[in-house]
């Protein structure tokens, strides 16, 4: 248990960065989907925008390119999950999280509500979710 204790307070400390953003400075070097086109794939949400609430909410479990962190997030690109879900299913599903204790849960870290950023919108949401399903 010692052992793993230094991994565990990485993650939690990881997970806990993850959970106070709401927007970032970063700037992609390449051109992104969301540079690409603003409008949602489905009319639901703003990319470019869900691109940078997903980069300052989301990218720390999933990855800024949305291939997944091991151990916290799983890949958003290539998904089945996400291409088997609308897009307001997938608005739903972020709105209440996955408890890790959750049977659908495959890898036993929790995603909190909201991704943890609790100031996040309907609309930033549908935002974010118009973004994944570009990247997709």
């Amino acid at each position: 248990m010692a052992k793993k204790l230094p991994m565990l307070v990485f993650a939690l400390a990881l997970v806990a960065a993850a959970c106070g953003g709401g927007s970032s400075t970063e700037t992609p070097a390449t051109t992104s989907p969301a540079e690409q086109s603003t409008e949602a794939p489905s009319g639901g949400g703003d990319v470019a925008a869900g691109e940078k609430i997903y980069v300052g909410t989301c990218a720390a479990c999933h990855a800024p390119d949305g291939t997944g962190v091991t151990g916290l997030g799983k890949p958003i690109v290539g998904s089945d999950f996400v291409a088997g879900l609308s897009e307001q299913e997938l608005v739903d599903f972020i709105k209440v999280g996955r408890d890790p204790g959750d049977p659908a849960n495959t890898t036993g870290v929790g995603m909190p509500p909201k991704g943890g950023n609790p100031s996040l919108s309907d609309s930033d949401i549908a935002d974010v979710v118009s973004y994944i399903k570009s990247i997709n």
